[in-house]
């Protein structure tokens, strides 16, 4: 430890001097700012140096700049190294690997992502699926790769395209959408795409488009990372996965602040799930032919917030509960009892997150009977209780339910 950490220990400035070296072009970006910016107004005081930056600008402290530390997103190997020779603690919030020089990490749970893309799309009937990605990108490959093996193993056929980046983790705008286009043809529709990110479902619509495709009823497009800008200016409004920018800029908030204090051992990396899926008009369809279930799965999304009897489902389709049963089985290797829970407790998560309402009021408007079950379904379900999901992914102030979805 060096003379100047341990005097930060003994003696530490107020305010603290802290650098944001994050992109603010981006919806996960600003996000990470502002969940910065709530630990600043709960622990402060704290002077945050942050500036207006694209997402592949060269971001670095200024020139003679003196502060107790940095939370950046570090992108490549010469940043890493700049951060490295300043002597401060640092924590990255990037899943981007830069060589031997290693900084404490916090970053989205892609595999938890990948999960809830592969049952956005399994639950609404699909089974061919397809990844568009990045070439030499591990945390990509490791997206896809997970995706891939869950869709799969639920007997999806699989395909895949990735492109060069022309920097960071954006594709090339000079991409041959023809190409693209031809790609997207040859696939069995209807066919669910995962995009890394939102500039890259974007491609795909603007291919979709060039080629006589027809999206959602063709090919249903799917972000990784919800971006509002990109994603509604879409010529089709795109779906993203809502990536918990807030916790991520909290959670490492909190870890440089026990870097600099000293509190206790920082983990090396720590992952936060993915909030759920904002759903627009991009996966807005179900690739499904069987009316009967048709009925039942649009029944159960208008009604989640309300309990759900397997026989009221079987009426409203127009058969009987065993008929209905026998279906939901063979298309979607469920029963209507594990979708009404499903639906249930996609409803609960958004609830947990997005407002501060008391557990026995999220149990009643997530269509539970009473607080003891909906703790019980969910610790089963998740491996923790309702409280402890709500402390791990919330930050945010209160605030109204959002558009998201399963």
């Amino acid at each position: 430890m060096t003379r100047s950490q341990i005097q930060r220990k003994q003696m530490p400035r107020s305010p603290l001097r802290v650098a944001v070296l994050v992109d603010t072009s981006t919806t996960w970006g600003r996000a990470v700012v502002r969940g910065i910016n709530t630990y600043r107004l709960k622990h402060g005081p704290w002077e945050i140096f942050v500036e207006a930056r694209g997402l592949e600008e060269r971001l670095r402290v200024p020139p003679g700049w003196r502060g107790d530390g940095v939370i950046a997103r570090v992108s490549n190997e010469k940043m890493a190294a700049e951060l490295k020779a300043l002597g401060l603690p640092v924590v990255n919030v990037s899943a981007i690997e830069t060589g031997d020089i290693r900084f404490p990490r916090v970053t989205t749970d892609l595999k938890a992502s990948a999960e809830l893309a592969a049952n956005h799309f399994l639950e609404r009937g699909f089974q061919h699926f397809a990844y568009f990605g990045l070439i030499g990108l591990g945390y990509v490959t490791t997206h896809r790769r997970v995706f891939a093996e869950i869709v799969t193993r639920r007997g999806g056929s699989f395909t895949t395209l990735a492109v060069r980046p022309v920097a960071g983790a954006e594709p090339d705008w000079r991409l041959d959408l023809a190409s693209l286009g031809g790609w997207i043809k040859g696939l069995p529709k209807p066919v669910a795409v995962v995009c890394w990110n939102a500039s890259s479902a974007r491609e795909i619509v603007f291919a979709c488009h060039e080629t006589g495709v027809l999206v959602p009823e063709e090919v249903a497009v799917l972000s990784q990372a919800d971006d509002e800008v990109l994603c509604e200016t879409s010529l089709v409004p795109i779906s993203g996965i809502s990536v918990s920018g807030e916790g991520i800029g909290h959670r490492a908030a909190e870890l440089l602040a026990d870097l600099i204090y000293g509190h206790k051992p920082v983990p090396d990396t720590t992952l936060i799930a993915p909030l759920g899926i904002v759903v627009r008009q991009s996966t807005d369809t179900l690739a499904i032919k069987d009316p009967v279930l048709v009925k039942a799965l649009s029944f159960l999304r208008q009604n989640a917030a309300r309990p759900i009897r397997v026989d009221e489902v079987a009426r409203h389709a127009g058969v009987s509960r065993r008929l209905l049963e026998r279906r939901f089985t063979a298309a979607l290797q469920r029963s209507p009892g594990d979708e009404i829970r499903r639906v249930h407790l996609a409803r609960a998560l958004r609830l947990l997150v997005e407002t501060d309402l008391p557990l026995v009021e999220v149990a009643e408007m997530s269509g539970f009977g009473s607080q003891a079950y909906f703790s019980d379904i969910f610790h089963r379900q998740f491996g923790q209780t309702p409280l402890q999901y709500r402390r791990q992914n919330r930050v945010a102030p209160s605030r109204g339910p959002g558009a998201f979805g399963g």
